[in-house]
C-alpha cells in the first residue's frame, strides 16, 4: 500500500474523513520535518480560507464614559 501524501492526510483530518490507518500515518509524520511543513501549509491555507469567508471584521463601536 502506498503512503498517502501529507497534504492529503491533513485534508482528510480537516474534513473528518480520516481512517484509522491514515490517522496513524499522520501521527507518524509528526516526527518528520518534511511532513510537518506540509501539515503546516495545509492548515495555514485552511485557516486563511476560513478568515476570508468571514469577511471584514465589524467596525468597533464607540462608547461614552
Amino acid at each position: 500500500m502506498q503512503k498517502p501524501d501529507s497534504s492529503y492526510l491533513m485534508e482528510q483530518l480537516i474534513h473528518n474523513r480520516l481512517s484509522v490507518d491514515e490517522l496513524n500515518q499522520l501521527l507518524a509524520g509528526l516526527h518528520h520535518p518534511d511532513d510537518l511543513q506540509a501539515y503546516s501549509d495545509v492548515l495555514e491555507t485552511f485557516f486563511k480560507t476560513l478568515i476570508e469567508q468571514q469577511g471584514p471584521p465589524p467596525a468597533p463601536t464607540q462608547t461614552t464614559g
